[in-house]
Parts: structure tokens; C-alpha cells; sequence
């Protein structure tokens, strides 16, 4: 899923968008300190950076921000001391969920991952327990309408894609996580442009809640996206729109 998963596109595109705003530009500002303290500062020659500055753009996010949250990567400015963080958990209905978070403070934020998990459902898990559901590697999605997916998967392939996957309204093309930009530069040599290109948790086996189970997942999704030290959440299932119509 958001960054990535199909949840978190979902949630922003229902409403919040302003009060979603100052946090999305908090994490985004985040992932790009910390690609810049990992990669160094040059976008060009760092894949990570590029994509978190890619997406900061997406949502208008203001240049000085961007420079500034670079600059504390490379050390030219103070602050931007966070330490990367996965958990894995498990959601009502036995959902496999996991977070990327970035920290500053590893006890605080176990701690507030643990109450929100505790409070609606769920649970944490140990690591491994959960990330053999998931393939870790690159997405670049394309609206399914107004592209031909056969064309599309041809390019795709001939410029090292590993699968394309369509759900119907979005043609996903997965790659290694090296090869991210090489396919999406050669998809867009190829007069291809993309909806979005990420690194993402990719659910290989999914989960069969039930419905009630699935109304309790939102609730639990929601309370660890509001934490500020909580980056992605990815899940091993497909909430249908109607889940939300009916909350």
C-alpha cells in the first residue's frame, strides 16, 4: 500500500487534505534527510533521494523546504538525527502490517506503535513474523485507462521490468529495487510517464478479513498513521471502497 499502498492513496483522496498537509510535509521532510544522510545529497547519484523529492513535489512541497531537509542529511545543518525503524505487527482479521518509521527517540516511539496497536485490535509482532508476506522492491504505476497493457508490458519488460501487474484501474510494473529508475527512465524513453514511481512493500500473500474485521483495520491504520514517527504503513490486504462508505 501508500506510499505506496492503495489504503493511504484511499484515506487522502476521502478528505483531510489540509489537516493532512503539515504532517505529510513533516514525513516527506524526513525521508529526505534521511536519504541524503544514507546517499549523500546529490539526487542524481542517489535513487532514494530522488524518489522522496519526487513525491515531496507532488504535494507542492515548498523548495526551501526540500534544500533545508537536505542539508540536515548531509550535516550542513544541525537536527535530522533519526534512526530508521521497521516493525511488523498484526492487525485485526490477522492482517500482516508493517511501518517504516524514522526516530529520534527509539523507546518513545515503540511505545506509542505498541498503545495504538493495543488500543484498536492489534499487535505487534516479532521481526520476520510478518515481512514474509512482502516483497521489499521498486513500483511505477500507470493509469490503467487510456494505456494499451499489452504495449505497456512489452516496454516494461524490454527495459528489465521483473512483472506487471493490472488490479483495473492501475497498471503496476514491479522491479528490483536497484533497477527503480533505469525502468522509469526507459519507460519514459519509451514516451511512457508514470503516475508515480516508488520503493514499496509488496504484499505476496494476502489476507481474508472479514468485513467487521476490515472496519476495525481503518481505525487501527489510521491511529498509527497519526503518529508523527510512523513514514509508510503497508498492509497484505485490499479494503474495498465500501468499507469506507459504510464508516
Amino acid at each position: 500500500m501508500a506510499g505506496h499502498s492503495k489504503w493511504k492513496n484511499i484515506r487522502i483522496r476521502k478528505g483531510k487534505q489540509d489537516a493532512l498537509r503539515g504532517n505529510m510535509f513533516t514525513k516527506l521532510s524526513r525521508e529526505i534527510t534521511v536519504a541524503a544522510r544514507s546517499g549523500g545529497g546529490d539526487a542524481g547519484m542517489n535513487p532514494r533521494l530522488r524518489v522522496a523529492i519526487e513525491k515531496a513535489k507532488e504535494v507542492s512541497m515548498p523548495k526551501d523546504n526540500i534544500e533545508r531537509a537536505i542539508k540536515k542529511g548531509t550535516g550542513e545543518l544541525e537536527g535530522g538525527n533519526y534512526e530508521e525503524i521497521v516493525y511488523e505487527g498484526l492487525g485485526p482479521g490477522g492482517v500482516g502490517i508493517i511501518l517504516q518509521c524514522y526516530s529520534e527517540n527509539r523507546n518513545r516511539t515503540v511505545s506509542e506503535v505498541r498503545n495504538a496497536f493495543n488500543k484498536n485490535g492489534g499487535s505487534m509482532a516479532d521481526n520476520g513474523a510478518v515481512s514474509w508476506q512482502f516483497k521489499y522492491c521498486g513500483q511505477i504505476q500507470f493509469a490503467a485507462e487510456g494505456n494499451d497493457e499489452d504495449e505497456l508490458t512489452m516496454a516494461a519488460l524490454e527495459v528489465g521490468a521483473e512483472d506487471v501487474q493490472n488490479d483495473g484501474e492501475t497498471i503496476s510494473i514491479i522491479t528490483a529495487m536497484a533497477d527503480l529508475h533505469k525502468v522509469n527512465d526507459g519507460m519514459i524513453a519509451a514516451g511512457y510517464q508514470s503516475a508515480e514511481a516508488n520503493l514499496t512493500y509488496l504484499a505476496t500473500n494476502k489476507a481474508n478479513p472479514s468485513t467487521e474485521d476490515m472496519k476495525r483495520l481503518v481505525k487501527l491504520l489510521d491511529a498509527l498513521e497519526e503518529l508523527d514517527d510512523v513514514q509508510d504503513t503497508y498492509i497484505n490486504v485490499d479494503i474495498p471502497d465500501e468499507i469506507y462508505e459504510e464508516m
